[in-house]
């Protein structure tokens, strides 16, 4: 539905028989995408009336000299060079139009939730792909550069367009400015444990006296464990070991080629519930006796704390949670309390992501990789960049190549670019049992490890965080996995996205967060959770700030006490293997 002026077209001739023509032929469009797609009539015909009003002020405008360019809203088209170019500002103006026409058509379309969802994020890829600034005859801030530079501009994004080429990926930000474990991934540690699937990390503590039961963290297997440690202003790392905790980290090892063959079950059982007990043999191996009840007492002292925390970030909390239901069904209890960051349980509803997941999809899937293969790093970094297009794709496209710009050093986006593969045969499985048939959240629906998995039966302290914006894991989604544990839970919703909601430090005192502090129900020793999401905000205070002290408050609740901090790296069998960050974080896809 594009539409742009033609240079042939004479100043004098008048807009009418164009516009009506226009309308004409917009009539028989619409009227043919309606009985296709089964379109509501009457909104159709809404929006065929506006457009077409709209479509012929636009050429009366650009048809009259004395006419101003209209205004465009649009931080694609802010700069003064879209102003200043009249044929510029008429195109993105039309671009802009025809845009809204389409993504109006695509709420009009009458059909199941799933479709619609996929209508319009196929729109959404053909409309910002069709954009204006993304080709450089129609993109006067590119022009404008070619000619101030007299041509160097189109060398430098001529070079840019094949160095990504070569790289097989688009260059985001200048990652020759960063280096793991020099800028990003610093806090001091070292690895104190591994297997071909994960390294161990244990941190020093930044405290004298720590919490005697560790905390350890499982981020997730889709991207590096480092973005819960970028930088020491921004580090969940850093801010758990400033409150006297001592943390243990998994850092999965980027599969290539010889881990085609690893499954879920590897990942649960040969990565969470080994990190699980080795983070449990540190923490008895460094438990201090706890004091006699009375002197000369004949025997020996128990020790005080007991077992570890485990806290789960996205698909880490998945596989956590998938982790601590293998444990219930094992009948065993090493893990005393446990904190899901943005993570689903409950795949009922998978936002965005569910554009990517049907039957015909994951059978393709199970039948390309699912016995043995990688789904690559670059494929999963596209895929992720869809979501956002503007700003993870054609923003750099116009940037690097049109205007022949290096983009700016940032941490955040070269984690975004150091990206990982993932096994086939885990990957089918994951897709299948969560996104396309949701076992997970149906009790003994699935087994996993030689045992089937409930939920249910994880009944210790959860503390489950949720971002409002986040389009990964839908904020009422993560309320709905929270419902499926019988522990006692606190819910507890952050502003901003999957990243930025989470990555919320304290000390900068921005965004807001918001809690409903309730007590436990009578007899059953858990938090009463509202029966919906909605119910849930409806009865929630909003609070100035990061959601990271509540959280921290909560784990010294569980913690139990405080005890001299280790002056050495792991305890009893696990000694130190190398220093942080470890070898597995450093090997790109």
């Amino acid at each position: 539905m594009s539409a742009n002026p033609s240079a042939t077209t004479r100043p004098t001739e008048s807009p009418g028989p164009r516009a009506a023509a226009f309308a004409e032929s917009l009539q028989h469009t619409f009227a043919t995408a309606a009985q296709a797609l089964s379109l509501d009539p009457a909104r159709v015909a809404d929006i065929q009336a506006r457009f077409a009003r709209e479509y012929a002020e636009l050429w009366s405008g650009l048809l009259r000299a004395d006419a101003p360019p209209p205004e465009v809203k649009d931080r694609r088209f802010v700069s003064d060079s879209w102003r200043a170019n009249r044929f510029s500002a008429y195109t993105a103006a039309l671009y802009l139009l025809n845009a809204r026409a389409l993504f109006e058509l695509s709420e009009a379309v009458q059909a199941d939730a799933k479709t619609q969802q996929r209508i319009r994020f196929a729109v959404q890829q053909w409309v910002d792909a069709a954009a204006p600034s993304n080709v450089w005859a129609l993109n006067p801030e590119a022009m404008q550069a070619a000619i101030q530079t007299q041509g160097e501009s189109l060398r430098r994004g001529m070079d840019n367009l094949l160095a990504d080429l070569r790289r097989g990926k688009l260059t985001q930000t200048d990652e020759s400015q960063f280096e793991v474990g020099r800028n990003v991934a610093t806090s001091e540690g070292a690895v104190v444990f591994e297997n071909p699937w994960f390294q161990l990390i244990d941190y020093k503590p930044l405290t004298a006296e720590v919490h005697a039961r560790p905390l350890l963290i499982v981020p997730p297997c889709i991207n590096k464990y480092y973005i819960l440690d970028l930088q020491p202003a921004n580090s969940l790392v850093r801010y758990a070991l400033e409150q006297g905790q001592r943390v243990l980290l998994m850092s999965w090892r980027n599969p290539d080629a010889s881990c085609g063959h690893w499954t879920w079950d590897d990942y649960v059982e040969q990565g969470v519930l080994r990190a699980i007990a080795v983070a449990d043999e540190i923490a008895a191996a460094s438990a201090m006796p706890a004091k006699p009840a009375a002197r000369g007492a004949a025997k020996p002292a128990k020790t005080e704390g007991g077992g570890i925390n485990a806290l789960g970030f996205c698909v880490g909390g998945t596989l956590l949670g998938t982790a601590l239901a293998v444990l219930a069904a094992r009948g065993e209890k090493p893990v005393q309390s446990a904190t899901f960051l943005t993570t689903l349980l409950d795949f009922s509803d998978t936002g965005i992501l569910d554009v990517f997941v049907d039957e015909a999809q994951v059978k393709l899937r199970e039948a390309t990789i699912g016995k043995g293969g990688l789904l690559t790093g670059v494929e999963l970094a596209a895929a992720f960049s869809s979501l956002r297009p503007n700003d993870l794709m054609w923003n750099y496209v116009v940037g690097n190549y049109l205007k022949g710009e290096t983009p700016p050093p940032f941490d955040l986006l070269y984690w975004n670019a150091d990206s990982t593969n993932l096994p086939g045969p885990m990957l089918a499985w994951y897709l299948r049992n969560t996104y396309l048939e949701n076992k997970l959240s149906k009790p003994d629906a699935v087994c996993v490890c030689g045992v089937p998995v409930a939920m249910r039966r994880i009944a210790i302290p959860a503390y489950v965080y949720a971002s409002r914006e986040d389009h990964i894991v839908p904020w009422h989604s993560a309320y709905a996995s929270a419902r499926l544990l019988s522990g006692p839970t606190r819910f507890v919703l952050g502003a901003s996205g999957h990243i930025a909601g989470v990555i919320n430090p304290a000390s900068k005192g921005k965004r807001s967060h918001w809690r409903l502090d309730a007590g436990p129900r009578p007899g059953k020793g858990r938090t009463a959770l509202p029966a919906s999401a909605a119910a849930w905000l409806e009865q929630a205070t909003e609070h100035a700030g990061s959601w990271w002290p509540d959280w921290a408050a909560w784990l010294a609740a569980q913690s139990g006490p405080l005890q001299p901090a280790p002056k050495a790296y792991g305890g009893g069998a696990h000694k130190v293997i190398e220093p942080a960050p470890g070898r597995y974080v450093k090997v790109r896809a």
